[in-house]
């Protein structure tokens, strides 16, 4: 029977796929809801963006142009989670950027943090 740390990790899962189906919708209220209040975004190249309101609406809203997240694999143990994929920017003809995500899971199931590293040539 799974105890309570795998089903806070399950929870934290399903939410991590949410919040890529709502980026992709363009929802940040959505998106927000899944958020603990003290979440911090770090993505390469940027200072960390801390609070759902910074992550949400300087990263997530401008920072970063829209585009479409084509995730391939979602995994997770122990309130973490790994998310797999390319995010693809309309209108830079092909020019997809591959993502490794790992996100912490709070004690809610809420996405506590996330750390973003892309794929670069060597």
């Amino acid at each position: 029977m799974p105890g309570p740390a795998d089903l806070v990790t399950a929870a934290g899962i399903d939410h991590v796929r949410l919040v890529y189906d709502y980026l992709d919708a363009g929802d940040l209220d959505s998106c927000a809801s899944l958020l603990h209040d003290g979440v911090v975004l770090e993505l390469p190249g940027a200072p960390p963006a801390r609070g759902r309101a910074a992550v949400l609406h300087t990263r997530f809203g401008r920072t970063l142009p829209r585009a479409r997240y084509e995730i391939d694999r979602v995994v997770g143990q122990d309130r973490s989670v790994v998310a797999t994929g390319r995010r693809v920017v309309p209108g830079t003809g092909g020019q997809d950027l591959r993502f490794v995500d790992l996100f912490t899971i709070a004690d809610d199931g809420m996405v506590l943090a996330c750390t973003r590293y892309y794929h670069v040539a060597p």
